[in-house]
């Protein structure tokens, strides 16, 4: 217990380290993941391919390449970002495009029937999003959402390639001078802390929307 009092603090300096980067990629994402999966459904053939080239390499890359293009590549051509803002870029353009394919599948889910319902009443195309689309599409993507929520807590430890001083970094650091895998184990213990939090939220939000039903 003495030594875990020792290496808690570094720790938990790090796990806030990981929370920020955590909680800037959800906010940044997940809305830039929506509004990618509507307007992948405007007919602009130009841009739904470029949509789709982006949500391509995103997802067809992995996320590790992504970090090291936008911090070591990246200042080859004049672009030089800090190491946590490089991070949160590669991350939310990451996730944001598997947010995006979610979102696509929850508006393809929709019954034509309600577009067609929407016109009778006269909606606009922002009013048939705000008040009929999308509170179907939130009901049906909450799972999937959350799923990679809960990817996103375990995914953000790479940062720690960028120099980054966040959980796995801090915890990687005591082990080497310590020599000893107890710092890493603590580390473990604290991501399943956090994704249990998640957890509890996701199922918290998931029967608010039950209403939908």
């Amino acid at each position: 217990m003495s030594y875990i009092s020792q290496v808690l603090p570094s720790l938990l300096s790090g796990a806030m380290v990981t929370l920020q980067v955590f909680a800037i990629v959800v906010v940044l994402s997940i809305p830039i993941g929506a509004i990618v999966a509507f307007l992948m459904q405007i007919k602009f053939k130009p841009l739904r391919w470029f949509l789709t080239l982006y949500v391509w390499v995103m997802r067809g890359t992995p996320l590790l390449l992504q970090l090291i293009f936008f911090y070591y590549i990246l200042p080859s051509v004049g672009i030089v970002m800090d190491r946590i803002p490089a991070a949160v870029l590669a991350f939310t353009l990451n996730y944001a495009a598997y947010f995006a394919e979610i979102f696509r599948g929850g508006i393809e889910a929709i019954p034509k029937g309600q577009y067609e319902a929407a016109k009778v009443l006269k909606f606009s195309q922002f009013q048939t999003i705000r008040y009929v689309i999308l509170p179907q599409v939130v009901k049906i993507v909450l799972p999937s959402v959350f799923n990679e929520i809960i990817t996103l807590v375990k995914d953000s430890s790479l940062v720690y390639v960028l120099g980054v001083g966040d959980l796995l970094m801090a915890s990687k650091t005591a082990a080497n001078r310590d020599a000893t895998l107890a710092p890493m184990f603590i580390a473990g213990a604290i991501y399943l802390i956090l994704i249990g939090i998640v957890t509890v939220l996701s199922k918290h939000v998931e029967k608010k929307y039950n209403y939908y039903k």
